[in-house]
């Protein structure tokens, strides 16, 4: 545990901070009481892992912790720590989430278990219970690493077999092997690290003996199993080898690239998903104070290598290399201060950027068309979708619309959708949750949603993005529409009225533009007709949204600078439900009655305003003589008073209310909206017959405004008219 303690003594010495492997803490009373790590995301990740459910969750060890597991998405819109889970007390080395069974973890807890160096955790979630599978579960802190038996690294290697998800892998001095859940292992090598007995004494030397596992050397640093050939596994150590076996351990050779230096820690094998003889070699010896990058790659199963550093930066360390699954030579690597890729088999490398702060990445997994980052000291990072990468060319010259990933169509929980705020800070996501975020002003009207305690979701929707080789000469528009090719709606760069993050965008470059799979929104309440007497401290409600579609092929269309393409996309339900078809068609049918009524509705109120304000301006400019006309104007003021009245709720003075008067046919409507939404299922029974008479209320207000603006509005107009008054405007029906 690594602390500094800061005192102010001029000011007022009980106030300090305290800097740990967690993060930082605060006490403004001498040390009594401290804040919580828990309130920044801080954490030392070593080697992550991540699972096959829905959402995937992400786990990883975490220095002077446990274990973590986090999933990548949450139903509240943010990713609150109760949603997150702790399996096993990890604190060192790999972990590995049994790929067919996520509620079996394994993971490294040297320095946090029993056992000591080499302890290895399997965690149960079910039973919440630890059961140490150590190969030797010897205590061995205070010893030389000479006289273990095993010798095992802080961060040894731990992995499932690709083709055999009952064979589990870990590695010290040497691989070993169990076929039973780590209750017996088999050695299947010999010893492949240097041996170097100068290597092995205490640590700290004959003065200051400091041996509690951290400090073990010549070991293996990975271990991985070939997914195209049976028994081929590959190894590498920490004092600079790389050995392979075909025979399932039988005999191993040394495929050591002769460009390695010497002693290099050699963090990462990877082998290309695209080639069973392509082999990657991620390499550094920063704790020998060279910071030089070594990424080495061979094409012939490791009888030659070549390095392809290319024109990576110098001085920059690399930990990790990666391969894409679906693009051959799109690589990443994670370095001492972030992520770089290349799209050319490492002949070329460029920094990823995306608001990925500057820290060490220890470790990196590519889970579909997600790449997530395990950071030592800002916690896990996803970039969303490598798409783009997948289909750009290096030096893409023309417009290109990229064709979106397959898109779940996801299901926030009813507080997020309804009641998260927009402005400010929030200090939770729904109710008994917390997760504090903060809404900023950017310039030119944007909008940023900070995260301060929480993680971030990934975007809701379809993500679509496009390349502008340059500037857009003119309006930049998207286009959405089902398989018939029937527009659903459409989003353009040079809409005044629309929020920022609708348009878009229009310069040279990657855009990224997020469709929430809505249909267009109902009409709304005009608030220019609006008469408030006083400016509310509660923010504005939002209009509601429009039906999400249901799951099936759509087409996205791109118009910018005379050029038109189009993709197709699918949109699929969320794997964990059971709905059908015929379900989600059902209940986007109610949907789309309930929210066609509902712009009828507002319509219908936004035509009564208007007129009441008409009523109002012939009523100013009518004699004394007219006496007669003021009347009949002031009575239809009444009769459309009492339709709006039923169709709103008139008295209400702010968004927030809601309880001081019975609600409105529109309130009723949108309430019916939430009961049909909640849950991606088909509408009950009485949701159906509530519905109905609902609809068939609003329709009898808006068939008595109908035949008022018929009777008595055309009445009064006609005597307005002899009396020479300006005459009254019906509306739109």
């Amino acid at each position: 545990m690594t602390t500094t303690i800061f005192g102010s003594t001029r000011f007022n010495p009980k106030r300090m901070i305290e800097g740990n492997d967690g993060g930082a803490c605060v006490t403004f009373n001498g040390g009594r009481t401290w804040s919580s790590i828990y309130n920044q995301m801080t954490a030392q990740f070593y080697r992550i892992d991540v699972d096959n459910q829905y959402p995937y969750r992400v786990y990883a060890t975490q220095q002077d912790n446990t274990s973590i597991s986090v999933p990548s998405a949450s139903e509240w819109g943010v990713i609150p720590l109760c949603d997150c889970t702790y399996p096993g007390t990890g604190e060192s080395g790999f972990i590995a989430v049994d790929p067919k069974d996520p509620d079996i973890v394994y993971c490294g807890a040297i320095g946090s278990s029993p056992a000591d160096c080499g302890a290895l955790q399997r965690y149960d979630h079910r039973t919440r219970q630890i059961r140490l599978v150590s190969v030797w579960p010897e205590k061995t802190s205070g010893m030389a690493s000479k006289d273990m038996r095993y010798r095992f690294g802080w961060t040894f290697p731990i992995t499932f077999s690709p083709r055999d998800q009952k064979t589990l892998y870990i590695g010290g001095n040497h691989v070993f092997r169990s076929r039973d859940e780590g209750s017996s292992w088999t050695v299947i090598s010999a010893d492949l690290s240097l041996n170097d007995p100068a290597r092995q004494d205490h640590s700290g030397g004959v003065l200051t003996h400091d041996d509690s596992g951290a400090e073990v050397h010549a070991t293996c640093a990975s271990v991985v199993e070939s997914p195209h050939r049976k028994g081929e596994i590959w190894a590498s150590t920490d004092d600079g080898l790389v050995h392979v076996t075909r025979n399932d351990g039988a005999r191993w050779s040394n495929a050591t690239p002769e460009a390695m230096p010497e002693l290099a820690y050699v963090g990462c094998v990877e082998i290309s998903p695209h080639d069973a003889d392509t082999v990657y070699v991620a390499a550094t010896r920063y704790k020998l104070a060279d910071y030089q990058p070594y990424l080495f790659r061979t094409k012939d199963r490791g009888k030659s290598w070549e390095s392809i550093v290319g024109d990576f930066p110098n001085g920059e360390i690399i930990r990790v290399v990666r391969a894409d699954t679906m693009r051959p030579g799109l690589l990443f690597a994670g370095t001492e201060t972030g992520v770089f890729f290349s799209l050319d088999d490492g002949a070329h490398w460029s920094r990823m950027a995306g608001g990925l702060p500057v820290v060490p990445v220890y470790d990196l997994k590519i889970k579909g068309s997600d790449l997530v980052a395990g950071t030592h000291g800002r916690s896990f990072w996803i970039l969303d979708d490598v798409t783009p990468l997948r289909e750009l060319a290096a030096d893409q010259e023309d417009v290109k619309l990229v064709s979106p990933r397959p898109t779940v169509r996801a299901k926030l929980n009813y507080c997020v959708e309804t009641g998260y705020a927009k402005t400010g800070i929030n200090y939770g996501p729904g109710w008994g949750i917390g997760a504090a975020t903060e809404v900023v002003e950017l310039e030119g009207g944007r909008t940023d949603r900070r995260y301060l305690d929480c993680g971030e979701n990934p975007p809701i929707g379809a993500i679509v993005y496009f390349w502008l080789p340059d500037d857009a000469e003119g309006p930049v528009k998207l286009t959405f529409r089902d398989a018939a090719d029937k527009t659903i709606i459409a989003f353009s760069s040079d809409d005044k009225d629309a929020p920022f993050h609708t348009k878009p965008g229009t310069n040279a470059g990657l855009h990224r533009f997020v469709w929430d799979l809505r249909h267009l929104r109902p009409a709304k309440l005009e608030r220019s007709l609006m008469i408030q007497k006083y400016k509310p401290l509660a923010p504005e409600g939002e209009d509601p949204s429009g039906p999400a579609v249901v799951p099936g092929r759509y087409k996205v269309e791109l118009q910018a600078d005379g050029k038109c393409q189009t993709v197709g996309f699918t949109i699929v339900n969320d794997p964990r439900i059971a709905t059908t078809e015929k379900e989600f068609a059902e209940q986007f049918e109610l949907l789309q009655r309930l929210f066609g009524k509902l712009s009828a509705l507002n319509q219908a109120v936004n035509r009564i305003r208007l007129l009441k304000r008409q009523l109002a301006d012939v009523q100013k400019r009518l004699d004394d003589g007219d006496k007669s006309l003021g009347g009949r104007a002031q009575s239809l003021v009444g009769r459309l008073e009492a339709i709006e009245g039923v169709l709103i709720d008139v008295k209400r003075e702010t968004s927030r209310d809601l309880e001081r008067n019975p609600p409105g046919l529109n309130d009723k409507l949108i309430d019916l909206v939430n009961v049909v939404t909640i849950a991606d299922a088909t509408p009950t029974l009485q949701a159906r017959q509530l519905s109905d008479e609902i609809m068939s209320k609003v329709d009898g207000e808006i068939k008595k405004l109908d035949a008022l603006m018929k009777e008595e509005v055309c009445a009064l107009n006609a005597a307005l008219k002899s009396a020479d008054v300006e005459l009254l405007g019906t509306g739109k029906a």
